[in-house]
């Protein structure tokens, strides 16, 4: 007998909402309980078992251990996945905090993080994780981008690196140094060599999807070539954006070459206008972004541009090897972070 279709489409939609949603409320509940279930299996085989030791001896308990388990529940228990339950132990010794992420992050995401060896760098992505809630191959790309280095948080005394995250952890809170970054990577634009300011930005645009992910979550799309009538002259903002978690406008200019003095003054005009006549009640000040081929940290410094709403960045199109990049973060980082120390 041919079964009748149901004519009310709408009860028929939400019964399958509610079945996914189950799924989902299910999905969550299991990932949260094997996360728990890894953390414990770590501590008590470090505390008790190992009792804090390692070299051959471990090896051998692990190994021990991983066979009995692979006979009693299958190939999920080998050596690799007994040592990924350690690690987590060993990085995350606070089951407060094990309990706060398993509620917000999978398995996966834990052990892309467990493996970086500083412990503010996983923090940083612990919560930058569970605010722009990264899949996670974001997450993984995030970490081969050396985000953390590239964002001016890492560039900061330790103390005050600490007192942000916590921030961030206990309120969501979202500042300026987490979202912008230094250097960007502009390679997916294919430019090279030889191009102009206008070439860069018609790339820019014609990539907007890569581009805003460079940038980072948050960030909307509102106007290229923004135009602006002050005293019956013409200037334009190369790029307008708005940035839902800082409620801000920001004006990003794009600059061949290095950095110089004068783009301090036309980002204060543009930031002014910006700030008179196109702020919404209830949003915070304007932010410039400055994006250059060369920093020229003096001029900056001197400049005090750390004291204002304007933000300067290098740009790469053409990225260096992974090496020379990661050095020239270390070094930037260092030098931010001694001459904060010194300006305190």
């Amino acid at each position: 007998m041919k079964q009748k279709p149901i004519k009310n489409i709408a009860i028929v939609a939400d019964i399958k909402a509610l079945i996914e949603q189950s799924k989902q409320q299910i999905s969550i509940a299991v990932n949260a309980t094997i996360t728990q279930l890894y953390w414990q299996i770590g501590k008590r085989i470090n505390t008790e078992i190992l009792k804090d030791e390692r070299a051959e001896y471990g090896k051998e308990i692990v190994k021990t251990l991983s066979a009995q388990l692979t006979i009693d529940y299958g190939q999920g228990w080998g050596e690799k996945h007994l040592r990924h339950c350690l690690r987590f132990a060993e990085t995350i010794k606070d089951e407060v905090i094990v309990s706060a992420l398993r509620r917000q992050l999978s398995w996966t995401h834990i052990k892309s993080i467990i493996y970086l060896e500083d412990e503010l760098k996983r923090a940083f992505y612990f919560e930058m994780c569970k605010i722009e809630k990264w899949s996670t191959r974001t997450l993984q790309e995030r970490i081969n981008s050396m985000l953390f280095e590239r964002t001016a948080i890492s560039k900061k005394p330790k103390k005050t690196l600490e007192n942000e995250l916590q921030q961030l952890k206990e309120n969501n809170q979202i500042t300026p140094d987490l979202v912008f970054r230094d250097p960007y990577f502009l390679n997916f634009l294919g430019l090279k060599d030889t191009y102009s300011e206008k070439d860069l930005e018609s790339a820019i645009v014609a990539e907007l999807q890569r581009f805003i992910s460079e940038l980072g979550n948050d960030f909307a799309f509102l106007a290229r070539q923004k135009r602006l009538m002050i005293d019956n002259r013409d200037y334009y903002i190369d790029l307008l954006f708005y940035h839902r978690r800082l409620q801000c406008l920001i004006a990003i200019d794009l600059k061949i070459g290095e950095f110089d003095a004068a783009f301090k003054g036309e980002m204060e005009l543009y930031l002014g206008y910006l700030e008179k006549y196109e702020t919404m009640e209830g949003e915070n000040p304007p932010i410039g972004l400055i994006l250059c081929t060369g920093k020229n940290p003096e001029h900056i410094e001197l400049l005090q541009l750390h004291k204002s709403n304007i933000k300067v960045a290098d740009y790469f199109t053409i990225l260096p090897s992974k090496e020379i990049l990661l050095d020239r973060l270390n070094k930037a980082i260092t030098i931010a972070q001694n001459q904060m120390s010194t300006n305190q």
